[in-house]
């Protein structure tokens, strides 16, 4: 099963010196100046490096799409990625580059769905999907139900940031059965979103829940949060266990 946890016999398993073995990253906000992460290419440039230089081979960047915020399309988020590549290319920073969208449930987002026009990754149609931090969203189940009929496989963003489904734990078994998969940010294993959300995460990691790992840095206070995150042996056990990162 996708996101099998697991131990060594006697308990322990070393700490990760670098994320080679994951190999893929598939949420971050590398595209300069077009959401709340990179401001410019420059900073896009460095946090690059940076992910090349901490084992990743291959990046799947994604992009805010929120009515309200960030009012990103298609074409906006290709044409970043095309001057961002050609960027990588001239500064000799070797890393494969793709992107998707990370896509707020909002009438927008309703919008695109009936149109057929999403940015998914991976074979699968990959779907990544967030919702308010505060607010319960009521037409959640309805939503992947849309999403499911249409072909495309939803993967919720950061599950263990979610306070109205960390409370009830039995909820995120709910959603799972309704087959939605879900991407742990690595961050949240070094404790950056704060203890509660640390626990949620290794909560979810133990009951054999997650199915993706993202780093979803946006600047460089988190990318010093993903360097500190591979003393985390829950990371270490998700790592060499059957992420779905390793087919992307």
């Amino acid at each position: 099963m996708p996101g099998n946890f697991f131990t060594s016999l006697f308990g322990k398993r070393e700490q990760l010196s670098s994320f080679s073995e994951l190999a893929t990253d598939m949420h971050s906000h590398f595209i300069p100046g077009i959401d709340d992460g990179c401001k410019n290419m420059d900073e896009s440039l460095s946090l690059i490096r940076s992910m090349a230089e901490l084992g990743f081979r291959k990046l799947i960047t994604t992009p805010h799409i929120m009515s309200d915020y960030f009012k990103n399309t298609n074409t906006i988020i290709t044409e970043g990625l095309l001057k961002l590549r050609e960027k990588l290319a001239a500064e000799f920073i070797h890393i494969e580059l793709e992107a998707a969208a990370e896509y707020y449930l909002d009438d927008v987002f309703l919008t695109l769905l009936n149109k057929g026009d999403l940015l998914t990754f991976g074979r699968e149609k990959y779907l990544l999907l967030e919702v308010s931090y505060i607010n319960y969203p009521e037409n959640f189940n309805n939503m992947i139900f849309d999403i499911l009929v249409k072909g495309y496989t939803p993967v919720l963003a950061h599950p263990e940031r979610y306070p109205f489904w960390s409370a009830r734990f039995e909820e995120f078994k709910k959603l799972k059965d309704m087959g939605v998969l879900f991407q742990l940010n690595i961050t949240s294993l070094s404790g950056y979103y704060g203890p509660d959300i640390k626990r949620t995460a290794e909560k979810l990691a133990a009951n054999n829940m997650i199915d993706f790992l993202g780093s979803d840095v946006h600047h460089e206070k988190h990318m010093m949060a993903l360097r500190k995150s591979l003393n985390s042996k829950t990371l270490s056990e998700l790592v060499k266990g059957n992420l779905l990162n390793k087919k992307l």
